[in-house]
């Protein structure tokens, strides 16, 4: 069984994409327990490390572990079921279907053992779970609505409900409050600062007021590499980083 303090672990993590290093040489710990932002330039190699972490690519060198677990190399499927989930950058949800049945098919993806002739409505422990996620991220009254009729600040939650419903354990959230008005950005900002007491997060976001509300940790990248990592009051107050980064 797992007993690290560390979730996550990355080892000389590199991504090449021709001449250019993407992420060059990464080792980061992410500790159980804790909210972890990650913070840098555009073309820092931000979305490139979640790419590697969740599978969608594969490193050009170095490994990564979770939970102990080497999951170097795994395709995005095995690494979903063995519990790390993600949002991205630009909404993905199923349009067309209403609020309820978007997490249904995410819930569903867990189950060991599913009878497409069976009515939805016999999976009552299924039903609950969809129920539950939708009331945390507040969207239970919304779940008759098709998912385009939703403000776009609420279908950030369902997409944060969506990647909750597959039960993760580590959940990285690539910028949830861009393009979000200062409500809809301050709603899930209190709704991820809830998330963190049942699920480690890992948070790239380039709202520094959200950054320095949410996290407890700061790392900072810049050209695919560690340049800082602190308290949110030690970065701030880092020179290199205002530099490259903070504009300080």
């Amino acid at each position: 069984m797992w007993k690290d303090e560390n979730i996550l672990e990355t080892r000389q993590l590199t991504r090449r994409f021709g001449g250019l290093v993407a992420v060059g040489q990464l080792d980061l710990t992410v500790r159980h327990g804790e909210l972890l932002a990650l913070i840098g330039p555009n073309g820092a190699g931000k979305t490139t490390l979640f790419n590697l972490i969740c599978g969608r690519l594969s490193p050009t060198e170095g490994e990564i572990f979770f939970k102990g677990r080497n999951i170097t190399g795994l395709r995005p499927d095995r690494i979903s079921h063995l519990g790390i989930a993600r949002t991205l950058q630009i909404t993905s949800i199923f349009q067309g279907l209403t609020v309820f049945d978007n997490v249904w098919v995410a819930a569903q993806s867990r189950m060991r053992f599913f009878n497409p002739l069976v009515k939805t409505a016999r999976f009552r422990d299924l039903h609950a779970s969809v129920t539950g996620t939708l009331e945390k991220l507040g969207l239970a009254d919304k779940g008759g609505i098709l998912a385009s009729e939703l403000s776009y600040g609420d279908q950030r939650l369902l997409e944060i409900a969506i990647a909750l419903a597959t039960r993760p354990s580590l959940l990285l959230l690539d910028e949830p409050t861009s393009g979000l008005s200062g409500v809809e950005a301050e709603t899930v900002t209190q709704t991820v600062a809830e998330l963190v007491r049942s699920v480690d997060v890992i948070l790239v976001e380039h709202d520094m007021g959200v950054v320095m509300n949410l996290a407890d940790r700061v790392v900072v990248l810049h050209e695919g590499r560690i340049i800082a990592d602190g308290s949110p009051d030690q970065i701030s107050k880092n020179e290199l980083v205002q530099e490259v980064y903070l504009g300080g």
